[in-house]
């Protein structure tokens, strides 16, 4: 019998997926394009998001725990998956759409969704809004980031 937190995690796993419906030349123009000196970690990047969409699965997984099966709760697993659907739209929308500006906007959408996901979160399970503050850290500098990307690259924007 299949257990929640392998549902959650399957949901979670597959959705990630879509970051990588991206076309080659869509990374040649991503290659292309000017970076700030400071982002020397960006080797670490889908390590960094790997270890958050675990952290985010993981809250689910206790969220649902707390009520399993409740109106409420799906209402919840739907919000956690609206802001991993956001967040995974970033790359192939502003690869696809040659657009700083859409993946800046996606970006503080994630944020903002993430915030009030937290805040919803919080009353149910600490530990389970603990486990998304690596997606309110990290969201706001992948966000910034691609807003100082289009001021290096204003043709991008």
């Amino acid at each position: 019998m299949l257990k929640p937190w392998m549902i959650i995690g399957g949901v979670t796993f597959l959705v990630a997926l879509g970051s990588s419906l991206i076309r080659p030349r869509d990374i040649s123009w991503s290659q292309r394009l000017d970076r700030p000196k400071w982002l020397f970690f960006e080797p670490a990047i889908p390590f960094i998001w790997t270890v958050i969409f675990a952290c985010g699965a993981w809250s689910a997984v206790l969220v649902w725990a707390r009520e399993p099966g409740s109106i409420r709760t799906w209402l919840l697993m739907g919000f956690y998956l609206l802001v991993e659907v956001i967040t995974v739209a970033y790359i192939p929308a502003t690869l696809r759409l040659r657009s700083l500006e859409v993946g800046t906007v996606l970006g503080w959408v994630g944020v903002i969704l993430g915030v009030m996901l937290t805040l919803v979160v919080w009353p149910i399970s600490g530990q389970a809004a603990l486990l998304l503050l690596p997606y309110l850290i990290w969201s706001p500098i992948g966000s910034y980031t691609t807003r100082r990307m289009i001021d290096l690259n204003p043709d991008a924007a």
